[in-house]
C-alpha cells in the first residue's frame, strides 16, 4: 500500500556525495558499479530508516543510472548529440532535422550503441548477470528531439508521415527496452523508481511532452501506438510529468490496459481517477516547491492528494529531481507522512486492489 520513492537531482548527488556525471558514469562499467554503490550508501546513511540503501554493501551490475531522472541514450543513438555535466543530467542538442525520416535499423548501428554494448557485455563477463535499466524515453519526446519545434508544424500539414515516423521510432524503443528487460527483467525503473514495487516489470512510456500538443493529437498519433503496447506489455503505463494530466484522462482512458500512470505535479488527481478508476496512480510531488516548504505544508499536501486519488492501493507517492537545496527533514517529511497514512488505511480494513 502506498509505496513511495524519491530521487535527488544530480546537482544533490555532486554537493553531498562527489559524484560526477560524465560519461564514465554513465558508460565505464567499474564506475557504473561504483557510482551505485556509493549512491546506496548515502541515501542509507541520510534515509536509511526510511528503508533506503539497502544495497550499500554490494557490488551490482547496473547498466543504468537507476537513482537519476535521465533520457540520454536512445536519442543519442538516433543521432543527437548529448553533453554530460558534472553536476546535471545529460544535455541532449536537439538535431533539428530538415524532416522527420527515421530508420529503424540504423540506431542499432551506432557507435553510441556499439558503447553501450561494451558496458553490457564487460558488466556480464564479469558479474554472469545484469541488473538495471536505462530510460528509453517516449516517441514523441524522440521525435521533437530530431525534429525540434518544426515537429509540430509537421504534425498539422503531413500527419501520414509523422505517424509512420512516430512507428518507427516506437519499434526502436521496442527492440532496445525488450532486449534489456530480457537481460535484466526491469525497464522502466529509471523512469520513475516506484514500478519496482511492483511484481512484474512496468512498461513505463515518457510522455513528458504531451503537455505540448493537443488530446486530439495525442489520439492521431500516439494512441495507436500505446494501445498497441498495452496489449503486448503488461503491466503497461505512461509517464505524464506535465501539471496537466487530467487534460488528457479521457483520452488516457481510451489505452486498453493502462495499468499505472505517472501523474504530473499540479494535476487534478480526481478528475484522472474518474475516469480512470482501477488505474495505480502514481503522485508526483513539486520538486521545487518542496525546498521552500515546511514539514507540515509538505504533510497537508500529501493527505489531500493520496485523498483526491481516492484508493491508497491504487496510489504512489514520488518526488523526482530534488535538488541541493532539499533538506533531509523535507525528504523525510515525505517518508514519515506516507508511513502514518499506511497505518491509517491499514487500520480501516479498506479492501485490497492491485492493479
Amino acid at each position: 500500500m502506498l509505496p513511495v520513492e524519491i530521487v535527488l537531482h544530480p546537482s544533490w548527488w555532486h554537493a553531498h556525495a562527489g559524484i560526477s556525471f560524465d560519461e564514465d558514469f554513465f558508460y565505464h562499467p567499474a564506475k557504473r558499479v561504483e557510482s551505485e554503490r556509493r549512491m546506496e550508501s548515502v541515501l542509507h546513511e541520510r534515509f536509511g530508516r526510511h528503508g533506503l540503501g539497502a544495497d550499500r554493501n554490494r557490488d551490482l551490475p547496473i547498466i543504468g543510472a537507476v537513482h537519476n531522472a535521465a533520457g540520454y541514450l536512445l536519442s543519442e543513438m538516433l543521432g543527437c548529440e548529448v553533453r554530460y555535466r558534472a553536476d546535471a543530467p545529460p544535455d541532449i542538442i536537439p538535431a533539428n532535422r530538415d524532416r522527420l525520416d527515421v530508420d529503424a535499423e540504423a540506431p542499432f548501428r551506432s557507435a553510441t550503441f556499439k558503447r553501450f554494448e561494451r558496458l553490457r557485455d564487460t558488466l556480464k563477463t564479469r558479474y554472469g548477470y545484469l541488473l538495471g535499466d536505462i530510460n528509453w524515453s517516449g516517441v514523441l519526446n524522440l521525435a521533437l528531439d530530431l525534429r525540434g519545434q518544426e515537429l509540430f508544424l509537421d504534425m498539422a500539414d503531413s500527419p501520414e508521415p509523422v505517424a509512420m515516423a512516430f512507428r518507427n521510432i516506437a519499434a526502436v524503443i521496442e527492440r532496445f527496452a525488450n532486449g534489456i528487460e530480457a537481460e535484466t527483467s526491469s525497464s522502466s525503473v529509471s523512469v520513475n523508481r516506484t514500478v519496482r514495487h511492483f511484481r512484474q516489470p512496468v512498461w513505463l512510456h515518457s510522455e513528458c511532452s504531451n503537455t505540448m500538443i493537443s488530446a486530439e493529437d495525442y489520439e492521431r498519433l500516439v494512441l495507436p501506438i500505446d494501445a498497441a503496447w498495452s496489449n503486448r506489455h503488461r503491466p503497461f503505463g505512461i509517464h505524464h510529468c506535465g501539471k496537466d494530466p487530467h487534460r488528457f484522462a479521457a483520452s488516457y482512458a481510451k489505452v486498453p490496459h493502462l495499468d499505472f500512470l505517472d501523474v504530473g505535479w499540479g494535476g487534478d488527481i480526481a478528475e484522472v481517477r474518474k475516469h480512470l478508476p482501477h488505474t495505480f496512480l502514481n503522485i508526483r510531488l513539486d520538486p521545487v516547491g518542496i525546498t521552500r516548504q515546511t514539514t507540515e505544508e509538505i504533510r497537508a499536501t500529501i493527505i489531500r492528494l493520496v485523498s483526491h486519488s481516492a484508493n491508497p492501493w491504487l496510489t504512489g507517492v514520488c518526488c523526482i529531481n530534488m535538488d541541493n537545496t532539499v533538506t533531509d527533514a523535507q525528504v523525510a517529511s515525505i517518508f514519515e507522512t506516507v508511513e502514518d497514512l499506511r497505518q491509517q488505511f491499514t487500520k480501516s480494513n479498506i479492501p485490497r486492489e492491485q492493479p
